[in-house]
């Protein structure tokens, strides 16, 4: 077949140059801030080791379906989240607005702790927090974040200064493009950061109470196994922690090749995350076995996951560690560059949709998106009442926001549209392992009925009591009202007309089809960005 001629001013959608760079992108991505906080004491609270059963199942009956579920709708029909819905079905599209509306709450909070981390990471050096565990919480909340809580704006100078640089460079590196900046960032990011948490837990592993700490970890309750809350717990982390649900590897996903094996990726993917995420478990607990034996004024009961364990405990054990400064610059290097991977991930998801809506170049659409998206972050994070922020939104962001669309998503899809079958056809189409009636099963029943389970029972959580004791008027405003807003301007911008995409209906059958080009911006033709996109014309269709 004929390619259709490529005419002056317009240019095909940007790619990864190859899988290995979506891989390392996607499990930059997976490879969060929650892996190394949030794992461990999900774990330590579940049954210990006998918590790796059921998270191994959710893996296999979740997590990875639910990533190759996100690969097939984004590799199939070729666009952001809201383009992708909207080429499934014109009704479709609020879900994927629904996606990108929460990745831009996340990543308003997820920048201060970045921010949070770069600043902590200087502190390392001379260990101005204090020696123990009281000192460091004292240090954290009072002297460097001022918590309050209400609506206060009252700017705390330093995180307002070092969450500027943390906006810059994010959107630095997205104005480079997917391959240039996306994925080189990966490239070099995801192995260092590796290094670096090996080297971290292996001087872990020989700390005096060390294996006390594993002990505490790994030491199974099986008697946790017949709890259906254990087992919704495993699956919540899964869901938290591969950037399933919001709009993340569905984007990555549209930037690959038309020949990608999908499910290969998926599976180094899902296995690569988990991996990380069971050598943090070794390395933090392992470590607090440590702090405990320390006499730093410590025990079991007073750790936690979360940002107290980054920066309050982890604190408290650099100051009674030998080499601590050293091992404390280490640690927190390691939450930046994790951070960072995820954070780039979760602005690409505004990015892309907004580049697909208006039909703009990448320099217009990182600025005019992710400018206010800084502004909005500065302004509301970076404050005394910044900490209560945080926990509201991420709070309801990912327990109400993730959850429920996921949910929408996967009954839409699999029920109203029945577009299961097809999305099969298409993994195995481009994939050497092939996924068949388990797939179905998984997408259609075990991960919906889990998702309702956990949706409806967060909604009676947080309706019967106040969440954390916060004042229902602030609840109201960064929790409710937030997942409100995010519902109302979802069917807004589905209303609005697409000038950049205009194949609409059903996925573009080649990646040089006319009808999905959008109009580049002088200063982007004048780059030569388009001539690199056009260099190539791939003439394959879809299989």
């Amino acid at each position: 077949m004929s390619t259709p001629a490529v005419t002056r001013g317009t240019r095909r959608r940007e790619s990864f140059s190859g899988r290995s760079v979506f891989v390392f992108a996607a499990i930059g991505s997976a490879v969060g801030l929650g892996n190394i906080w949030r794992f461990p004491f999900v774990a330590y609270d579940n049954g210990g080791g006998a918590f790796l059963i059921p998270y191994l199942v959710a893996l296999l009956t979740a997590g990875i379906p639910l990533l190759l579920f996100d690969y097939s709708i984004g590799h199939r029909f070729r666009g952001s989240a809201p383009l992708s819905f909207r080429r499934m079905n014109r009704f479709a599209e609020p879900i994927g607005w629904i996606q990108v509306l929460v990745s831009f709450v996340i990543a308003v909070y997820y920048a201060v702790i970045l921010a949070w981390a770069a600043s902590y990471a200087w502190f390392s050096l001379d260990e101005r927090w204090g020696s123990t565990y009281d000192e460091t919480a004292t240090f954290f909340t009072e002297d460097f974040l001022r918590a309050g809580s209400g609506f206060a704006l009252d700017f705390v100078p330093m995180i307002t200064v070092i969450l500027v640089v943390v906006w810059v460079v994010t959107l630095g590196i997205l104005i480079a493009g997917v391959q240039k900046g996306i994925g080189r960032t990966a490239l070099v990011f995801i192995p260092l950061l590796v290094v670096l948490f090996i080297a971290l837990v292996i001087r872990s592993l020989f700390l005096e109470g060390a294996m006390d700490g594993l002990n505490n970890f790994f030491t199974p309750d099986w008697g946790v196994l017949t709890d259906p809350g254990v087992w919704v717990a495993a699956y919540g982390q899964i869901f938290f922690s591969l950037s399933v649900g919001f709009g993340i590897m569905l984007t990555y996903s549209s930037y690959l090749k038309r020949k990608s094996n999908l499910t290969s990726s998926g599976l180094v993917v899902g296995f690569s995350n988990s991996a990380f995420e069971v050598l943090a478990g070794i390395g933090v607990f392992a470590t607090l076995g440590f702090l405990v034996s320390s006499g730093a004024g410590v025990g079991w009961e007073d750790v936690g996951g979360g940002p107290g364990l980054a920066f309050i405990a982890f604190p408290a054990l650099v100051s009674q560690m030998p080499g601590g400064p050293v091992w404390g610059v280490v640690f927190f290097l390691c939450l930046i560059l994790a951070g960072l991977t995820s954070m780039i991930s979760i602005v690409e998801v505004v990015i892309s949709s907004f580049q697909d809506k208006v039909g703009v170049s990448r320099l217009t659409a990182v600025l005019s998106v992710g400018g206010p998206m800084a502004a909005v972050s500065i302004l509301l994070m970076p404050t005394e009442t910044g900490l209560q922020n945080l926990d509201i939104m991420d709070k309801f962001a990912n327990s109400i926001g993730i959850v429920g669309i996921a949910l929408v998503a996967l009954i839409v899809v699999m029920y109203a549209m029945r577009l299961g079958p097809t999305l099969r056809d298409h993994l195995n189409s481009v994939s050497s392992f092939k996924v068949g009636p388990v797939w179905i099963v998984c997408m259609a029943v075990i991960t919906p009925l889990v998702l309702a389970y956990a949706l409806f029972g967060e909604i009676r959580s947080l309706i019967s009591e106040p969440y954390e004791g916060y004042d229902a008027a602030v609840l109201g405003v960064w929790g409710w009202g937030m997942i409100a807003a995010i519902l109302v301007l979802s069917v807004i911008l589905s209303l609005l007309p697409w000038r950049g995409a205009r194949h609409l209906d059903g996925p573009p059958e080649r990646d040089d089809d006319p009808s999905d080009f959008f109009y580049e911006d002088e200063l982007t033709r004048n780059s030569g960005e388009s001539s690199d996109a056009l260099s190539t014309t791939d003439t394959n269709q879809e299989g």
